[in-house]
């Protein structure tokens, strides 16, 4: 119930997100032109048909606040943790149900005060989601600096609040209540990806919170934490002593992590999905636990390269680059083992699996230009640029966004007991890939240029003017985009009442959730939880009766096809013996026609 709250508030949060990034494109598209609409729907922020300069900065804001934390930090881990946690780990509702719900109302309310603030009379927050100060720190520096700043503040309190609750809840669950035979390595890496994702938030979240709390300080009760030598309309103020690169160093400190806290579950997800629908088991499983382990790590030292031009130190910048280039390598081995486990499957085309094939294609993408921004001498030349923009939407925008659809679209029979409509899931896949790659590839060569990001308009600068053509398709691929979503959107909520009943295991999957009995009721498993005995992938095993082996069927069961691995036996398999083992003596043709044969 839990899951469907936070993946329903998810989704509106998204539309919101989506239809300001609409109304923004539109200003960078036409900005000379009026639009009588926009005043009709915006009032006094749309008067005589175009949008306000301070106005544009609050969409641009708001857009990325509820895209970051909103959708894609509460919506995806929200979501998949509290539906799959207990599922895939064996256990009858998590460690504290009461911290649970607490968790998902912090974020419902959160979720309110962020859009109360569009109703107040200054407008609400504008000086970007980072939130840097001074324009955070004034109420008087700007229309966007005033209540509405305030309030998302207040909003942002609530949820680390929230995430903290449930980051704390999906730890204790996961290393306590594993059913019986549910060692760590036998754990699907889902359930690796929303561990570490709640670790990460545990340990990153707070320092947001003491950021958040020191600029409320500033901002009203006269302290001098991030100010200093600030004048306005000529006239000096009373601040002195503060630093704002303080500010970004606690606000990226949360910041970067926070990136992989937003990839992770969506990592997690695709790695389940593509082995089920590759039937084929993961190529590398403890290679990408132990890449999930270096990139958690990895994440909390690399947060300066946000930070190479506030005039660090050079030898400083180097150890930020070092560090940012190896978390490529943990990136790669995912990469690498996502296509060893596609390659020679026996792959279905379910809308989940195309869309985290989709997240895979994102991630090379979004990750190739990664490298180019953690090199100071290359990122000092493209930083705030329409560069940066197109790289991080790539690689944690669409890449989560891909996951998350995938999630959806792969456990919707488990969520609602129906299915989704396969017809509409591919068109909305085509329409949503083309769409994406339409909007951010081509702002890389708008960066190049030296292109701007969070401009209201580029008219006034000759140099820009021959970008306006490419403003305007890439702000017609965006509504394109949003149309896609419209589809989404239909089949979700149409099919929760008229989609056809799903089986109890639809994509013929090993895992624990789908033992579970299609209809809800509380603890999950009629009478006793089941006992596992294997890992989450055996699929396509040679000997076996099926193309996949539930965790729940015992190594007695399946004589024909063990190997000596499913003991635990790692030497030479000719010296193994096992009751349940039957050494196999395959012929070279055999072995030479198998993938043929299957």
């Amino acid at each position: 119930m839990i899951a469907k709250q936070f993946l329903i508030t998810g989704i509106i949060m998204g539309v919101i997100g989506m239809i300001l990034s609409i109304l923004f494109r539109i200003q960078l598209a036409w900005p000379d032109k009026e639009f009588p609409l926009l005043e009709v729907i915006l009032g006094k922020w749309g008067e005589g048909g175009r949008l306000n300069p301070a106005f544009y900065l609050s969409l641009v804001t708001i857009h990325g606040t509820i895209m970051v934390f909103f959708v894609l930090t509460a919506g995806l881990s929200g979501t998949f943790s509290n539906l799959l946690i207990p599922y895939q780990v064996g256990a009858r509702d998590m460690a504290s149900p009461f911290m649970n719900m607490l968790s998902y109302w912090f974020f419902f309310s959160a979720s309110v005060v962020m859009i109360c603030s569009f109703f107040v009379e200054t407008g609400p927050a504008g000086p970007g989601w980072t939130i840097y100060p001074p324009l955070s720190a004034l109420p008087k520096a700007m229309p966007g600096s005033g209540t509405g700043m305030t309030m998302w503040l207040i909003s942002m309190a609530m949820f680390i609040a929230s995430s903290l609750l449930g980051g704390i809840n999906y730890i204790s669950t996961i290393l306590n209540m594993r059913t019986k035979g549910m060692s760590m390595t036998r754990m699907p890496l889902t359930i690796w990806g929303f561990l570490l994702t709640a670790i990460l938030g545990l340990l990153s979240f707070p320092v947001l919170f003491a950021a958040v709390i020191l600029l409320i300080f500033d901002r009203s009760f006269g302290t001098s934490f991030y100010l200093s030598d600030i004048y306005i309309g000529g006239e000096a103020l009373p601040n002195s002593g503060g630093s704002p690169i303080l500010f970004q160093h606690l606000f990226w400190f949360l910041g970067h992590p926070e990136v992989y806290i937003i990839i992770m579950p969506a990592l997690g997800i695709t790695s389940e999905v593509i082995s089920t629908n590759s039937r084929k088991p993961i190529f590398g499983y403890r290679a990408m636990i132990g890449s999930f382990l270096g990139i958690s790590f990895l994440s909390f030292i690399v947060w300066g390269h946000h930070m190479f031009v506030t005039g660090m130190n050079p030898f400083l910048g180097s150890v930020f680059m070092f560090t940012t280039l190896i978390i490529a390598v943990p990136s790669a081995v995912k990469t690498f083992n996502y296509l060893a486990t596609l390659w020679r499957g026996n792959i279905q085309f379910t809308p989940a699996m195309m869309f985290a094939i989709g997240l895979v294609s994102f991630f090379i993408t979004g990750g190739v230009t990664g490298l180019w921004l953690g090199n100071p001498s290359i990122d000092i030349n493209l930083h705030d640029t329409y560069f940066v923009v197109a790289h991080f939407h790539i690689v944690m925008g669409c890449s989560a966004i891909f996951g998350m659809l995938a999630g959806v679209y792969h456990w919707y029979p488990k969520m609602f007991g129906r299915m989704m409509d396969n017809k509409l899931g591919y068109l909305h896949f085509y329409l949503t890939f083309i769409s994406a790659y339409l909007v951010f590839f081509p702002m890389h060569f708008m960066g190049l240029d030296g292109v701007p990001r969070r401009y209201y308009t580029f008219t006034e600068f000759e140099m820009f003017t021959k970008w306006i053509a490419l403003n305007k398709f890439i702000t017609l691929a965006a509504i394109l985009g949003a149309v896609a979503q419209v589809l989404f959107l239909y089949n979700f909520f149409v099919n929760i009442f008229k989609g056809k009943r799903a089986p109890q295991n639809p994509w013929h999957s090993n895992t624990l959730e789908w033992t579970t009995p299609v209809e809800h009721f509380h603890g999950n498993w009629p009478g006793e939880i089941p006992a596992v005995y294997r890992w989450p992938y055996d699929y396509s095993k040679p000997g076996a009766e099926e193309d996949f082996i539930p965790q729940t069927v015992p190594l007695s069961e399946t004589v024909s096809s063990n190997t000596p691995h499913d003991f635990g036996f790692h030497g030479d398999e000719s010296q193994f013996v096992h009751e349940y083992y039957q050494p196999k003596n395959v012929s070279a043709a055999v072995e030479q026609n198998a993938p043929q044969a299957n």
